[in-house]
């Protein structure tokens, strides 16, 4: 590489996807992962949680999110970038239609490729009371 070639991710880019999950944008957000992407839930039946690979499987994911909690929303503390690689920290609030609340702390981990997400790993704190 010679230097110029565009880097794969830019703070820019972060924050286009945090702005997507602001809004639940499915649209906005599905269009972030580049065709093979692949997301990793935090929760799920094995030990890296449940993965949904491919743009359908992660709209698949995510319009029922938000149709089950119209009050889910991320606010992103931090974010920093290597290379190809990405991670945001957050927190989460939701309520549920049980009417149970949500409150998470969290972190994304990425991997980008020219501009799309390869890979987003979820991992969350989660509150026992």
């Amino acid at each position: 590489m010679d230097g110029s070639a565009a880097p794969d991710v830019t703070l820019e880019r972060l924050h286009e996807i945090a702005d997507a999950f602001a809004r639940r944008d499915v649209d906005a957000i599905v269009s972030c992962f580049a065709d093979d992407g692949e997301f990793r839930n935090a929760r799920g039946p094995h030990h890296w949680g449940e993965s949904f690979k491919g743009k359908a499987a992660i709209r698949g994911y995510f319009e029922p999110l938000f149709s089950a909690s119209s009050d889910v929303s991320w606010r992103h503390t931090c974010e920093f970038i290597c290379g190809n690689r990405a991670v945001t920290e957050w927190h989460r609030t939701a309520t549920l239609a049980s009417g149970e609340h949500q409150e998470w702390l969290g972190c994304d981990l990425y991997t980008f490729r020219r501009g799309l997400i390869v890979m987003k790993d979820t991992f969350i704190k989660v509150v026992v009371k």
